[in-house]
């Protein structure tokens, strides 16, 4: 009967927290989203940019051969068990247009084909040489990103087909790789730095939010309340405290990265600007979470919430297909750009791997800059609301 009384009283007592309990209940079907979200809810489908610059050429027969037409017909034959497709096959003029995709990581990899392909697939044809001259189809990738290495594999093989097809020899033309950046040349210790060092980052939302919440538990807000301090006051002095402990440690993490042998491909000081603008998206994350907390434990349960987001849906650990939501100026904005991490994830890749500059990584700038305004704003509202009562 105690047991009972016990377990009546346990419950009565969860009601009373219950955004806590929610959190709970719901955490592990969270997984099962991003697992989810990294299928598609099936396969996964790779974008593909292909610039076929061949030109065609006649065979002894008199017909016409177009090989680079027949190659990017194969590759959009491949399909999985289900018929779901395997690539999503995009047209670009030329490497330069399909660069900034392959940099965003919208695409996995860009076929280039030659403009004698056909040429060199009709003067060996019939197995009468063994080998030709003529230009090399070009994959080109970041190495770093995984989906590179599958598509590459799957676009090696349809491309295969089509020459055995063509020549009934199993390599007459040359494939040559070219990496974007130093990705080819990067150990594998230095692929997971960009990575880590967000991760260093976004574990400013559990100090943010409880250093926030202390001063409710701790009753400092009657003071304050007498002295009717805004929100924005007291949230943006413990702000900037937060930052500089945030931008302390993304320089001590790059220090400790390169005495272990780790060089970056692009100007430091960009990678540093990067990891601050991150830090102040995820400051605003943790006063968030401050303003729905009464106490420092509170406060540390539901940060893990925004914190598995940040880890799990911004390709920190795993890249993920994006979930479009429309475009702006040409751009696709994925629901995963809602999110800072995947704005700092992508920069740092761009700056330390791929060797560009500031002027590349404007986009993302941009948008934690947006992020860290409306994290902050909702954070101030919120707790000028729940703990100052001042009646906004």
């Amino acid at each position: 009967m105690k047991l009972w009384v016990v377990f009546l009283k346990t419950l009565r007592e969860f009601r009373r927290d219950v955004l806590v309990l929610v959190l709970s209940v719901i955490f592990a079907p969270l997984f099962v989203v991003f697992y989810w979200a990294i299928t598609a809810g099936g396969s996964t489908t790779y974008a593909v940019l292909v610039a076929n610059q061949d030109q065609g050429a006649l065979q002894t027969d008199g017909s016409r051969l177009n090989g680079g037409s027949e190659v990017v017909g194969a590759i959009q034959k491949l399909v999985y068990a289900d018929g779901q497709a395997m690539m999503k096959v995009e047209m670009v003029a030329d490497r330069a247009a399909g660069e900034p995709r392959l940099k965003d990581h919208s695409a996995a990899l860009l076929l280039v084909i030659p403009a004698d392909f056909s040429r060199t697939l009709a003067s060996t044809g019939g197995g009468n040489a063994k080998s030709a001259a003529g230009s090399p189809v070009t994959f080109v990738g970041d190495l770093t990103n995984p989906a590179y290495a599958v598509a590459g594999i799957l676009v090696n093989a349809a491309l295969e087909e089509t020459i055995q097809a063509a020549t009934g020899q199993q390599r007459p033309v040359q494939v040559t790789e070219e990496a974007l950046g130093a990705s080819g040349a990067r150990t594998e210790f230095e692929n997971y730095v960009p990575g880590l060092l967000i991760f260093a980052v976004i574990m400013l939302i559990f100090l943010t939010a409880m250093t926030v919440a202390r001063e409710v538990e701790g009753g400092t807000l009657r003071r304050l309340q007498l002295a009717r301090l805004p929100a924005a006051d007291l949230l943006g002095g413990i702000s900037l405290a937060m930052l500089l402990i945030g931008v302390l440690s993304v320089v001590i993490t790059f220090g400790v990265a390169s005495l272990l042998g780790f060089h970056s491909q692009g100007p430091l000081w960009v990678a540093v600007l990067v990891g601050g603008m991150t830090c102040l998206s995820v400051i605003g994350a943790g006063l968030l979470v401050a303003a729905f907390s009464r106490s420092v434990a509170q406060a540390f349960v539901i940060a893990n919430f925004p914190l598995a987001l940040f880890m799990f849906f911004s390709g920190v650990i795993y890249p993920l297909k994006p979930l479009v939501l429309g475009t702006v100026a040409g751009r696709a904005i994925s629901l995963y750009d809602l999110l800072p991490a995947t704005h700092g994830v992508a920069a740092l890749n761009k700056v330390l791997v791929l060797g560009d500059g500031l002027g590349q990584v404007g986009y993302e700038l941009i948008s934690l800059l947006i992020l860290s305004a409306v994290y902050f704003a909702l954070g101030a509202f919120f707790f000028q609301r729940r703990h100052l009562n001042l009646g906004g």
